[in-house]
């Protein structure tokens, strides 16, 4: 629409952006200091988190909310992608944008449920089942709200296809062109069917690789810290294990050493400081992964919950031949699924099938085919919309309980809070008498711990219990940490 400089024009336009705004309360300040994208997402968002936009609402073209806000439309369009990204808003075919449906938490008429609803407290939720305490240690998912009636549809539907007395070593091809299009919709990967090969998750993944790769001594980076279970896989199959230091954005590239035979690296959210790799750095790497003839193992394991920030491109659509790419469902939807894949060019694709063929390794054929039409019906795309609004409200509870001292919460499931090594033991031994149970970092490194602090997951505790929980580590940091000398961001990172 191309409002006319006239008088008429002019009260017709505030006429119609007055409705829009009790329909859609969005307003810019052009003297704010916030960008007017932010302006546009914070407010959309809030609409949606405060119940004024409900599940299925239509949102006006992004030309027409840039007219009538008066921005250009790269504003608006940059704002609807991404709040597409976290999962707030979906596209239906030939009929606009509207907003992605949302927990029950959510009422359709627009209402939250009260706190008190919040607050009631079950055994299950948040709990370590043995011992009764608050888990806010990083590394399970909430599985007590996905949606078991798509569950059981696609178990059915499953049981009605004809069972195979000779499984595809490289998985279903029901599956395998499912997850080639959920990686190319979802990541941008540029994968088909034939660069997919489906295991039972990312240490499955990882163990192909190493018996298929490497021999006896071979030396395999690992970021330090890093993901423990990768060094124990790698260790297994008699690789020599070369720490790889990051720093806040990831592993630091100038460092590594050139007679690596493979790399392992979480560049989506380093795990555990939270880091997500630049562009420049993922080039990088890549670079020295083509001049050494290293492999680079790509960890996507957090790719899925973004907060906040617009996703970073995947190493493997960067440089299919000489990266490797794993993922897995135990997040995003359970570990008991037990459903992951390793993406890779189509020789060494075939190399890892072979030697998945000598150690008589498979993944349950029934479960693929269930995880296949859940991702066919769109039943996980929706579910992972519903994950991100509901793992979104617990990072929030988090950042806003512990303040200054999260780093690394722009992704993922966990965030660190990086603090002098003397404080460590005191605020975890603290938190476990009250109740509350975290993870450190020193458990996650290879050599000498070189990062100090918390890890606090808040994927597997209920929202009340994050709250509580974190109130009570905010607690013991302040009580800890009153020396000037030891304020926030006097870290090492």
């Amino acid at each position: 629409m191309a409002w006319a400089n006239t008088s008429t024009s002019a009260a017709l336009r505030e006429t119609t952006l007055r409705k829009l705004q009790v329909d859609l309360p969005v307003a810019v300040d052009r003297a704010g200091s916030v960008p007017l994208v932010t302006q546009v997402g914070d407010q959309l968002r809030a609409a949606m988190r405060g119940g004024q936009l409900t599940a299925g609402s239509r949102l006006p073209s992004s030309r027409s909310l840039a007219d009538l806000l008066g921005v250009s439309r790269t504003v608006v369009t940059e704002a609807y992608q991404q709040l597409y990204a976290e999962g707030w808003l979906e596209g239906k075919h030939g009929s606009g944008t509207y907003v992605a449906e949302v927990y029950p938490h959510v009422h359709a008429e627009g209402g939250h449920r009260s706190e008190a609803a919040d607050d009631v407290h079950t055994p299950l939720e948040g709990e370590d089942p043995e011992t009764g305490l608050i888990d806010l240690r990083p590394g399970r998912p909430w599985v007590l709200n996905y949606d078991d009636a798509a569950w059981r549809r696609a178990w059915r539907a499953a049981g009605d296809l004809p069972m195979s007395a000779r499984p595809d070593l490289y998985g279903d091809p029901l599956l395998r062109d499912a997850l080639a299009a959920h990686l190319r919709r979802a990541r941008a990967v540029p994968a088909g069917p034939g660069d997919v090969l489906i295991t039972r998750g990312t240490g499955n993944g990882l163990d192909l690789l190493a018996a298929t790769l490497l021999k006896p001594g071979d030396k395999v980076g690992v970021e330090e810290p890093g993901y423990r279970a990768a060094r124990w896989i790698f260790a297994g199959r008699g690789a020599e294990i070369v720490p790889c230091p990051v720093d806040a954005d990831g592993v630091i590239v100038d460092d590594l050493p050139g007679d690596l035979r493979m790399i392992y690296t979480t560049p989506a959210h380093q795990f555990p400081t939270g880091g997500r790799l630049p562009i420049p750095r993922r080039e990088r790497l890549l670079a020295w992964a083509r001049a050494t003839g290293a492999l680079v193992v790509e960890d996507d394991y957090d790719a899925e919950f973004r907060y906040d920030v617009a996703p970073l491109p995947a190493l493997y659509g960067l440089d299919p031949e000489h990266v490797v790419l794993l993922g897995t469902l135990s997040k995003s939807l359970s570990p008991d699924v037990g459903v992951g894949w390793l993406v890779a060019n189509p020789p060494l694709l075939d190399r890892v099938a072979r030697r998945r063929k000598e150690l008589a390794d498979r993944t349950s054929g029934p479960v693929q085919r269930a995880v296949a039409i859940m991702l066919d019906r769109g039943d996980l795309d929706r579910h992972l919309r519903r994950m991100r609004l509901e793992y979104a409200r617990r990072r929030e509870a988090v950042v806003a309980a512990l303040g200054p001292w999260t780093k690394g919460d722009t992704a993922g499931l966990h965030v660190l809070a990086e603090l002098p090594e003397h404080v460590v033991p005191e605020i975890v031994a603290g938190a476990r008498e009250r109740g509350v149970l975290v993870d450190t970092t020193i458990r996650h490194h290879h050599g000498p711990p070189r990062v100090h602090g918390l890890v606090v997951g808040y994927g597997s505790a209920a929202l009340h219990d994050v709250r509580r929980g974190c109130g009570i580590v905010r607690t013991l940091l302040d009580h800890a940490l009153q020396e000037p000398e030891l304020l926030p961001g006097a870290g090492h990172l």
